[in-house]
């Protein structure tokens, strides 16, 4: 199967093209810039799905930051969430009196979300928001709150700028549509 999934890209249509992302995101790191100022934040990016979302972000913020990782897995190699959220790579730093901004590929359910806003409350961080590429509010199972969100998309499955199907197709620049 793996060979056929990279061979065959017509099995995505795009929804938000390279140059729309781009756009979009500029626009988030300006938002975000200006509402931090020179207090500066901690930007924590879930991985794996957020890292070419994170990284362009980072660039398009102009304010002190630091940045930290947390890895979380509720996929496994599936089109729809497990419900079961397990840590995969912690915080290399504490978070403790940090303004903490989480980035996040995509919010569906809101379930991994959730755990990880009270997994992070209890590290006690001066605040903590919410930044996501993409949120898709016909999966919404646990409200959460949703600081910056890039794009709101239609109850489909998208892969592409860091978002995957099976570990493929995060290298794709845009976002598209899986048709499987």
């Amino acid at each position: 199967m793996s060979d056929q999934i990279l061979a065959d890209h017509r099995r995505v249509e795009v929804l938000y093209s390279a140059e729309r992302l781009q756009v979009r995101v500029r626009e988030l790191g300006q938002e975000i810039s200006a509402d931090y100022g020179q207090r500066g934040v901690t930007m924590v990016g879930i991985m794996k799905g957020c890292f070419v979302f994170f990284a362009d972000l980072v660039r398009a913020c102009d304010i002190p930051l630091r940045t930290e990782f947390i890895g979380i897995s509720s996929y496994g190699d599936e089109t729809r969430t497990t419900g079961v959220v397990k840590i995969t790579s912690d915080l290399s730093e504490p978070i403790e009196n940090e303004r903490v901004l989480i980035v996040e590929d995509i919010i569906d359910t809101g379930l991994t979300m959730r755990y990880l806003l009270d997994n992070f409350a209890t590290r006690q961080p001066k605040d903590l928001k919410v930044c996501t590429l993409l949120h898709k509010p016909a999966r919404t199972q646990v409200e959460v709150p949703m600081d910056y969100v890039g794009f709101t998309i239609p109850d489909e499955f998208v892969v592409g700028y860091g978002l995957d199907y099976a570990q493929y197709y995060r290298n794709l620049p845009f976002v598209g549509i899986y048709r499987g």
